[in-house]
């Protein structure tokens, strides 16, 4: 069979099934690995990086529905993974993946999946399914693929009501290093590709919560030394390493799980030095519970690359890539921290910063090329804090 013909040709029997908490069930055409798994539904509207989200560590515990039919189109390369493998539980797609056609890809969408265990179902009605996640909230669902289209559908609907979801779940220790490690690779530029950082910077503490890759690519093309630390390090572990400023990543579950025993350390850290602090995704959440804040489960979250954030202060308004189930609560905000950024679709908070220090997070992630360039000031931000800092 040629590749246009196979391109066109699906079978007649559905090889993968989603099924809901509630019953409902999807029928489409799996691809990637065989097997099942259970996870939390939610949808992501990106037009392009679906491998970067599958390999990006805060959708642990997460199958993800795109949007975008056109998945697989471009294929998958190593230099776009943000971990080694990825972390997504399953991916969601209108159309099956398609023949790579890219003069980056090395190899295609369904053989990765398949290699790293990783489930996708295609031919799915995805604009039915997004609105059943708005209107409803995202599901705990499961997801099955079988070459031979044999499914125990009362089996898997009992797995994916026995999904207890993400409340209360701390996931950061799942997907955090094992241990330390330095970072030098700065941010992709044409021609050379990824270049390495051999001047002396600002030395940063990176705790990893599930840190993408492209986040600290970021802080050393600002002009940092960057150290890594697993998510369980304490503030004595930090402050060991005689750091210019504090990073808090980005990172799966539920904030105020992970803040057990990350809140503590950060506390430490604010108590006992005038450090700049800088935050992303999950480390503005656990910033912001450590000020005292609280933190909320959405009903669906925010998931996707064009979503319009305002600055409070410049009124200034950011094109800006979003992955988050859970949101500081801006009225529980204690007096002294500014909101900074606020979701110009929802109202939600997006930003904070002490009054009177150099500390400061977001809730989207600059690091992802939204706009393309709109939010890499923060970054800027973070060094100049430092700068600053440094001079007295």
């Amino acid at each position: 069979m040629s590749a246009a013909a196979s391109a066109l040709f699906t079978p007649t029997k559905p090889t993968a099934c989603l099924a809901l908490a509630d019953g409902t069930l999807f029928y489409g055409y799996g691809f990637g690995a065989e097997g099942s798994t259970q996870a939390e539904l939610c949808f992501n509207t990106a037009m392009t990086g679906y491998q970067e989200i599958m390999t990006d560590p805060s959708y642990a515990g997460q199958i993800v529905t795109f949007t975008f039919p056109h998945i697989g189109n471009t294929g998958v390369n190593p230099e776009d993974d943000e971990t080694t493998d990825p972390v997504a539980d399953g991916m969601v797609v209108k159309w099956d993946p398609t023949e790579p056609s890219n003069w980056r890809s090395t190899e295609e969408l369904g053989a990765w999946l398949a290699k790293r265990g990783r489930i996708g179902i295609g031919g799915i009605d995805t604009r039915r399914l997004t609105r059943a996640i708005r209107q409803q909230g995202a599901p705990h669902v499961a997801l099955a693929h079988d070459a031979q289209g044999n499914f125990d559908i009362e089996a898997l609907v009992a797995k994916a009501r026995a999904f207890k979801g993400l409340e209360g779940l701390d996931l950061a220790k799942d997907v955090t290093c094992a241990q330390s490690y330095k970072w030098d690779e700065m941010r992709w530029a044409w021609p050379e590709g990824y270049s390495r950082r051999s001047a002396p910077g600002h030395k940063v503490v990176a705790l990893d919560f599930g840190a993408k890759r492209n986040i600290l690519r970021c802080l050393a093309s600002a002009g940092c030394d960057v150290t890594v630390l697993p998510a369980t390090a304490t503030a004595e572990e930090v402050l060991a390493h005689a750091p210019d400023g504090v990073f808090l990543s980005n990172g799966p579950g539920d904030p105020a799980a992970t803040g057990e025993y990350a809140v503590p350390m950060i506390r430490e850290i604010l108590e006992k030095t005038d450090l700049p602090v800088f935050g992303i995704c999950l480390g503005h959440q656990m910033l912001a519970l450590a000020l005292g804040a609280r933190t909320i489960k959405m009903n669906h979250g925010h998931h996707g690359a064009n979503h319009p954030v305002k600055d409070l202060e410049t009124g200034k308004v950011e094109i800006t890539s979003m992955n988050h189930g859970f949101t500081v609560d801006s009225q529980s905000l204690p007096e002294g921290v500014v909101e900074t950024h606020v979701s110009l679709f929802d109202g939600s908070n997006c930003g904070i910063r002490i009054a009177d220090r150099p500390v400061f997070s977001v809730q989207y992630h600059p690091e992802a090329s939204p706009g393309p360039q709109d939010s890499y000031y923060l970054f800027e931000r973070f060094a100049e804090a430092m700068s600053a800092r440094a001079a007295g």
